[in-house]
């Protein structure tokens, strides 16, 4: 039988094929290609010095490097500064509260009084007896009080007392919740600019929001909800938005420095410029709130012409409205308002100063008198007409 020439061909190209294929396999092997792990370990290696014999090491595959990169992703690596960021908020998570503030108003249909919300903000926790410490102006013309916990859980709280001059509320659960954890309480007068700050509150109901900043400024005066400014304050950049009212500032130590209260915004949202009533001035108003359910302050119990009338009448210093015939202020010869002959109003006494301090407002005498107790005596003095004369009076509870 004839053996055809293309049967005899075919078969040996075939092979020559299968030949060169392997022959360039090998040489990318050699040549350290993209697919040979053992490149991989020579690339890594470090180069050997001139006359020491280079060790050898075993590479490691695709199968050893996946567990190395999947626990870098698991296990980020966290700065000190974000480690204690995540500390202070795991310690005050049962610290802060949602306070909701309800008001009842006529159902036309159905003749009944329906509580409707008026308004919500923050709230920390100041005992293990359940008082809610909290912004005056959160609670104010409220009627009924709802606490949102950190568990969801809602529970009624009553009102104790507030000092609206200082924009400070206390609020009392109805019922004891024995996960609730009181907030440290720090200090504020020796806090500086610059220092680290942490925001946690419920802006625009965003329960247990948290944000950090530092200390902006100190010492701030900023108009406060019952009259008269509120002096003293923390201004932080830490974002505070409608609903942060209430809610502690806290240092890094996790500690009470004050409590968030106002922003300056045009837009009514936050501009990284906002306000803390200080720690200093929470400690010393809460504990008699809690006690006597209002603060009792030393002053010189008369009443005063509004600030806003003062001005207009361009007078300066706190102007003494009415002084009750049978008090200490009458007995030292302070007079108010009194009428002429025709019936028409003049000012008679007028306060312009506190043991040496010028008092050139009612504001300024009100915020003069925090740093005395009842019982103290002052010098006051006081302006009539044009004539300055000194006035020793003992501070009585106003």
């Amino acid at each position: 039988m004839k053996t055809s020439p293309n049967k005899t061909l075919i078969p040996a190209a075939v092979a020559l094929g299968i030949a060169l294929l392997a022959c360039a396999d090998s040489g990318r092997q050699k040549a350290g290609g993209p697919g040979d792990p053992t490149a991989v370990s020579e690339a890594a290696a470090p180069e050997t010095q001139p006359g020491r014999p280079r060790t050898e090491e075993p590479a490691p595959g695709p199968k050893d490097l996946a567990p190395q990169a999947a626990q870098a992703v698991a296990s980020p690596q966290l700065t000190e500064d974000e480690r204690n960021t995540i500390d202070i908020v795991r310690k005050t998570r049962n610290s802060v509260v949602f306070i909701t503030n309800l008001q009842y108003v006529r159902d036309f249909f159905y003749s009944s009084d329906q509580p409707v919300p008026r308004g919500s903000g923050s709230g920390f926790v100041w005992d293990d007896r359940g008082h809610i410490v909290t912004n005056f102006h959160v609670i104010d013309e409220g009627e009924k009080f709802m606490v949102s916990l950190p568990s969801q859980k809602q529970v009624e709280a009553t009102l104790v007392g507030l000092e609206p001059k200082k924009d400070i509320a206390v609020l009392k659960l109805g019922e004891r919740v024995p996960d609730l954890t009181p907030v440290a309480i720090g200090m504020s007068r020796d806090l500086q600019v610059g220092q680290k700050v942490i925001a946690i509150g419920n802006p625009f109901g965003f329960d247990h929001t948290v944000t950090q900043g530092i200390v902006s400024a100190l010492g701030r005066t900023m108009p406060g909800a019952g009259g008269v400014t509120i002096r003293d304050m923390i201004q932080t950049d830490a974002s505070i938005n409608p609903g942060n009212s209430g809610g502690p500032l806290l240092n890094s130590a996790g500690e009470l420095i004050g409590m968030n209260t106002m922003i300056a915004s045009p837009s009514g949202a936050s501009s990284g410029v906002g306000f803390a009533v200080p720690v200093d001035t929470v400690r010393k108003i809460v504990p008699q709130i809690i006690q006597f359910g209002k603060v009792t302050r030393p002053g010189i119990a008369v009443s005063f012409v509004k600030d806003e009338a003062a001005r207009r009448a361009r007078v300066e210093g706190a102007v003494i409205l009415e002084v009750p015939r049978e008090s200490a202020a009458y007995d030292v010869g302070l007079r108010g308002l009194s009428r002429d002959s025709r019936g028409r109003l003049f000012i008679r006494d007028v306060i312009v100063g506190i043991d040496g301090t010028k008092i050139s407002s009612y504001d300024d005498l009100y915020n003069a008198l925090d740093s005395y107790k009842i019982g103290d005596t002052v010098d006051l003095t006081v302006d009539q007409a044009g004539k300055t004369r000194k006035v020793r009076f003992t501070l009585v509870k106003d």
